[in-house]
Parts: C-alpha cells; structure tokens; sequence
C-alpha cells in the first residue's frame, strides 16, 4: 500500500481539504486527487465524499483512519529505528493536555524542547475537559485522572494529592471546618461534572466526600486554574491538586482545610496515547523531556 497515499489521506482528514493536503505534501491539486482515487481502489471503498464546497469524511473513512495512523506510525518507527543516532526528528506533534497544567508546567519548557529538535513543531490543545485522542487525531495527551480506557496506553509523570483549601481572609470571615459536616455550611467550589471524591480521616474520624451529598455548590467551572484564583481571592473552598496551589500554599494566599483528611484518589499525572500507535520518535522524544523536566523531581513535592 502506497503510504503516501495514507499521509495524504489522514492530512486531507485532519484538514478537511485534498488540495491543502496535498500542498502540504508537494503535490498538485490532480495529483492528489488521483492519488486518493487510486487509495479508494485499492481498498474498494470511498473514504472521502467529495462536493464542490466541502470535504468530508465517510464512514468507511472514518473507521478506516485510526488504522491509517497507525501504519504511518509504524513506517515513522521502523525508519527511526534504522536512522538510530541521527539527531534530525522531524514532524508535527499534536499534543492535548489539561490547560491549568499545561500553562505552569509544560509551555515555560518548550523553547528548550523546540531548541534541542528543531525540526519538530507542536500543536497544542489545552482545555480542562477531556478530548478523545483516538477521534481527533492526537499523538499524545497529559491526564490527570485514573487511567480506565482500555484503547490508551500510558506512561506516569508525577503523583497527583489533592487537597482540600480556602484563602485566610474567606476562613477568617465564615469560619474554618473543624469536621466534614461543616462544609454544608460553607461556600464551595467544584469542577463542573466531577464525581464526589472521598475524604479519610488520618485519625479517628469518618470518612465522608466532597462536596458532601446534601451541600449546594456556590461556584461550578470547567477550568482549575478559574477554579484557584476564586479560591485565592475568598470566594469559597475548594480542592485543588497541589501542583496546582503550591506556590499559593508556601506564600500563603491559600491555606489547607481539614488538613486531617486526605482524598482517596487513583489519579496520577500521565502521558497517555491511542494503544493502536507505534510510539513514534517525535512522541518518544517529547515523553522523555516531560519526564526530565517536570516528572523526575516535581517542584511542587520539593
């Protein structure tokens, strides 16, 4: 199979456009029309329907791309394989991540990253809310949950302790909990579409959740970092990571609550990619840095 034809095929998916594609690679608009052609007859399917205006793919297209990828990514690795020592890596890494971590800790290392392989560039995705990797064409994506879907493979970076925590001036002026229970009469602020997390007890209390069943929410929101500064300028108490709040934790602008509990949590800090990929060199390259810089000594455990 022409695996050119492939790279021109997933390049026109992603980009919903034959002729940008086929730019991208060198090629003439009829040429990069005949070539998918002649994909579509190799494989006996119509992978892209095609109109005048717009380009879009078809079923066929659609089931058939993850495998596109995936034997794009194996040629990527056997060629790397063989090229081992040569220090030219190049391609466009698509690279999801949470946008509270990413902009602390992943974008201030790029122009190194950048500077030691330059022929490598990154498109970046960052929101709080989950992206389906397999779907949108992703290389790899930084989670910060407990790793469940059986189609990921994943490598950890770093433990991911939750806290519970409140500015001193919101505690000094409605109270700080001594017992769960006190947080029913305390302002709080979650993540929207987070399930209740459970808090043990250290000592001899119960163990309970967070927000408790029966406690309203006063602010609810998809981004942590939102989520931090509304705890930092007093709105409530919320829980955070403590990579997200330890500088605000050791300046004190935020301080621990119910620091006798802790949050039963599997969550953990991975570079997750699709199980069907070959970790190519790009990615293999980009996980090793993240893991020097960020995973080997994080800032916030020191």
């Amino acid at each position: 199979m022409d695996t050119e034809a492939l790279r021109l095929f997933v390049m026109a998916a992603d980009m919903l456009n034959i002729s940008a594609a086929g730019r991208e690679l060198g090629l003439a608009p009829a040429t990069s029309s005949a070539r998918l052609s002649k994909l579509e007859n190799e494989i006996g399917a119509d992978l892209l329907h095609r109109s005048t205006r717009k380009v879009a793919l078809s079923q066929k297209g659609l089931e058939f791309l993850p495998y596109a990828r995936e034997m794009l990514a194996q040629e990527d690795a056997a060629l790397a394989m063989l090229g081992e020592g040569n220090e030219e890596i190049t391609g466009t890494l698509k690279f999801a991540a949470t946008s509270t971590f990413a902009q602390l800790y992943v974008v201030p290392q790029l122009a190194e990253f950048l500077e030691r392989y330059p022929g490598i560039n990154i498109e970046l995705k960052l929101s709080d809310l989950q992206v389906n990797l397999i779907e949108r064409g992703f290389d790899l994506a930084l989670r910060n949950y407990a790793i469940e879907d059986s189609s990921l493979r994943a490598r950890k970076l770093a433990d991911d302790n939750r806290i519970l925590c409140a500015s001193p001036g919101y505690l000094d002026r409605y109270g700080t909990p001594l017992e769960p229970d006190d947080l029913k009469n305390h302002r709080l602020l979650v993540f929207m579409d987070s399930r209740p997390r459970e808090l043990s007890s250290t000592g001899p209390g119960r163990s309970c959740t967070f927000p408790p069943p029966d406690a309203g929410s006063r602010v609810v929101c998809d981004d942590g970092a939102s989520l931090r500064i509304a705890a930092k300028t007093g709105v409530g108490i919320g829980m955070s990571s403590v990579w997200s709040v330890h500088s605000e934790l050791q300046n004190g602008s935020l301080v621990r609550v119910l620091p006798d509990y802790r949050v039963v949590d599997q969550s953990a800090i991975w570079l997750v990619y699709p199980k069907a990929n070959v970790l190519s060199a790009k990615v293999r390259v980009f996980v090793d840095f993240l893991v020097e810089k960020i995973g080997d000594s994080p800032v916030w455990e020191q």
